[in-house]
């Protein structure tokens, strides 16, 4: 019980030593904040470096008030963490999540970023009981076709898990990057073959709208600066 006890209080330092490499991000959007403080009741973009690299959300998203809180690299037990700081602050509208690629490709198993996810649910319905979330499907990429059917596998379980819940919604945008042949688009990617470029953020952009129409169509009229 001791061995287990420590082993269990080791992993929960180390993850919260791990978690700490994103507090420079942290801090520089809690520096925007504090500078101009976004208006409540917006979509919020959280998650990792496929929303960070986003840079014509503003311009793609046009109809909408939005706030981008991505942070490059990060997992969802990170977004967890960082709850407080970069999500319930906000008192979103509606939260647009991208997590899991990045857990799955270091290694962590498809049950644990299931679980993470359910957790952070459990944080939105206790904090903000009105907000709206949004799973977005883990997105398929040349450099980790290793991983494809672990990405499929955690897309399938949160989608079950998303219909069973109120005012919690999965978007399928995976099914968008292949081709009418089953076979994955090679030409919407960057250099890395891991992140997106223009083509790759306009197939992004366009589900992303289309799910925003239909769950938020009261915030079309509602468009604020967000910095």
């Amino acid at each position: 019980m001791k061995k287990l006890l420590l082993t269990t209080f080791i992993s929960f330092i180390s993850f919260i030593s791990f978690s700490q490499n994103y507090l420079p991000e942290i801090k520089a959007f809690e520096t925007k904040d504090s500078l101009s403080m976004p208006q409540t009741g917006q979509v919020l973009l959280a998650g990792s470096s496929t929303f960070r690299l986003w840079l014509t959300y503003q311009q793609d998203l046009k109809d909408f008030p939005v706030i981008n809180r991505g942070f490059g690299g990060s997992q969802m037990s990170d977004l967890n963490f960082y709850f407080d700081r970069i999500v319930a602050k906000y008192k979103p509208k509606m939260i647009l999540v991208y997590e899991g690629d990045n857990d799955l490709n270091a290694g962590e198993n498809s049950d644990s970023v299931i679980r993470e996810f359910k957790q952070f649910i459990l944080m939105v319905k206790a904090k903000l009981p009105k907000t709206k979330v949004a799973f977005c499907s883990i997105r398929p990429s040349l450099a980790r076709t290793a991983i494809l059917e672990k990405q499929r596998a955690v897309n399938q379980a949160i989608k079950e898990f998303c219909k069973h819940q109120k005012r919690v919604y999965f978007v399928n945008i995976q099914k968008d990057f292949y081709l009418p042949n089953g076979e994955m688009m090679t030409d919407i990617f960057v250099a890395d073959r891991l992140h997106l470029n223009q083509k790759g953020y306009e197939i992004w952009a366009n589900a992303t709208r289309k799910f925003l129409h239909k769950r938020v169509p009261e915030l079309v009229s509602k468009k604020v600066y967000t910095p």
